[in-house]
């Protein structure tokens, strides 16, 4: 197991100090999540969606968070996390009949460009649990900071039932090194990679394009590897309209082989 020092853990203490808010996700009402909160780790300074996309982030989930309370009432706890307008929906819902419900709540949201539905049908996870994929974030987070040849602050980590779900924009290099490091981290049952693609050259364009800005993104390259030409980019975000469920997220167990390339910008799911 990859070990996590303590200068690294002390730098998210922050992150782990709001476990005490997961208490309010108890009560008898659906408890949305918004951003993943508690069990969420990231990192403002520097990221690789442009400032609007940061904002419509932030407001696809606040949109997102009251169509399921409007919609569906009461039957679990959902967490809703919006990352470059793909949601990912994680927790637990009564049956499958709700599952289906807020799925198509949140794609029938402003601006949500797909949804990537973990909801599992069983009971609610109970403080204790949430406390603890709260910990597991941060141990993760700690790990991606230790790495020397990766940018952690681009990455978004949400943990749910020990299953850690990892979103941001990255090259196929780093995605693949992002899970071999999650999958290291002590308690981490699975690794989801719920990544959008780019490839090496427009990470380094993005650098180019914000060289002059506080936020400009730090390009970390493999000099050993070639160019990932075959990975798709991101493209602009198309005409909004109803979103449908996104096909995947890659499962990757701690005990597997090496998650497998990405497909088309996501991760897909048989």
């Amino acid at each position: 197991m990859r070990s996590v020092t303590a200068a690294s853990l002390k730098r998210l203490t922050c992150l782990l100090a709001s476990a005490g808010a997961l208490a309010g996700a108890l009560s008898g009402c659906v408890p949305v999540v918004l951003g993943g909160a508690a069990a969420t780790g990231t990192v403002l300074a520097v990221d690789r969606r442009t400032t609007g996309s940061q904002v419509e982030d932030e407001g696809i989930e606040l949109r997102a968070g009251n169509r399921i309370n409007e919609v569906v009432g009461q039957g679990g706890h959902i967490n809703v996390t919006s990352y470059n307008r793909q949601v990912l929906l994680t927790g637990e819902v009564s049956n499958e009949a709700f599952k289906q419900k807020v799925q198509a709540a949140v794609a029938g949201t402003q601006n949500v460009n797909s949804v990537v539905n973990e909801l599992a049908v069983m009971e609610s996870s109970t403080l204790s649990q949430r406390s603890e994929d709260t910990y597991i974030t941060g141990k993760v987070k700690a790990s991606l900071i230790d790495a020397k040849d990766l940018s952690a602050s681009t990455i978004k980590v949400v943990t749910e039932r020990k299953a850690v779900y990892l979103m941001g924009r990255v090259t196929e290099r780093e995605s693949k090194r992002a899970a071999e490091i999650a999958r290291g981290v002590s308690g981490v049952a699975k690794v989801v990679r719920v990544f959008e693609i780019i490839s090496e050259q427009e990470l380094q364009q993005i650098s180019v394009n914000r060289a002059s800005g506080s936020n400009a993104a730090p390009v970390i390259t493999d000099s050993s590897a070639a160019p990932v030409g075959g990975a798709k980019a991101a493209a602009a975000p198309a005409p909004i309209a109803p979103a449908a469920s996104s096909t995947g997220v890659t499962t990757s167990p701690v005990t597997s082989s090496p998650v497998q390339p990405l497909n088309d910008g996501f991760t897909t799911k048989p």
